[in-house]
């Protein structure tokens, strides 16, 4: 089962040790899913905060 996160800082520390990061992009929303060995994690931002929250990811970055 997915797990949500809400803080897009813990979500930016989790990244280092994450293989990758889904990010599927909607008219109201962005969705980011991190993959990482054990589990998956989302973060649901609104599009003008998506850009800087991706930027900061330190694993490779997939557009959906």
């Amino acid at each position: 089962m997915p797990a949500e996160i809400t803080n897009a800082e813990k979500f930016v520390e989790m990244s280092a040790n994450a293989k990758f990061c889904s990010v599927k992009k909607m008219k109201s929303e962005v969705k980011l899913k991190l993959r990482t060995p054990s589990k998956l994690y989302t973060l649901k931002v609104e599009p003008s905060m998506a850009e800087e929250t991706i930027k900061k990811l330190k694993c490779e970055i997939k557009e959906i």
